[in-house]
């Protein structure tokens, strides 16, 4: 797997006249898992959105770097997995079309398949069931399991247990265990089951104006 780099550097974000954080000096590294802590509200996502690259920083700098070759931002969704609350998927498809849309544009994981994820999610009746008839815990389910199985060096989670029963964070955990070791791995939660695993902390309010 190719050596990923995020590299923030006094990176800020503002929302009319007001910063939602600044100051960011922060190097993301392949093979390290990141928690990105705070309140409901505080930024943490808006900070996710900046590191992938969905929303540019106010002021600052953000380089990403691949075996040590600079990574042009329009090119960084190549490399990257997320799941969030408010990414939608398409509800007119069935699970199948679901999984064939998402891995028409990211590779599986060695090892796995279309099968294999269905079994993941263990709902091998519903194949061809729509997405829209599926609980909000199955679909939570289905935006996890589609960002873990695919092969890519950046896994960015935000609020991964969102809708989970204790039976789902219990699954995401062994999700975890199975599919994250290696990458670069960035969760944005304010609920300790979900980021007890990662090595480094970043607090939301450190960079608070």
């Amino acid at each position: 797997m190719t050596n990923f780099t995020i590299t923030l550097k006094n990176i800020g974000r503002r929302f009319n006249r007001d910063w939602i954080f600044r100051g960011v000096d922060y190097t993301f590294s392949q093979g390290c898992s990141y928690a990105i802590l705070g309140s409901n509200g505080s930024g943490k996502s808006t900070l996710l959105s900046v590191l992938n690259g969905s929303l540019g920083p106010s002021i600052g700098e953000i380089e990403y770097t691949r075996e040590g070759t600079k990574i042009e931002v329009s090119d960084v969704f190549k490399y990257l997995s997320l799941a969030a609350p408010y990414l939608e998927l398409i509800e007119e498809f069935s699970l199948n079309e679901m999984i064939d849309f998402h891995f028409r544009f990211k590779n599986y994981k060695p090892g796995l398949d279309k099968v294999a994820i269905i079994e993941l999610l263990n709902l091998p009746g519903n194949a061809n069931k729509l997405i829209k008839y599926f609980s909000s815990g199955m679909k939570q389910r289905l935006k996890l399991a589609l960002a873990f199985c695919a092969d890519t060096p950046v896994l960015m989670l935000d609020e991964p247990t969102s809708n989970l029963d204790a039976q789902g964070v219990e699954w995401y955990l062994s999700l975890v265990q199975q599919f994250a070791a290696g990458r670069l791995t960035v969760i944005c939660s304010n609920q300790e089951h979900e980021y007890s695993f990662c090595e480094h902390r970043l607090s939301i309010t450190d960079y608070k104006i």
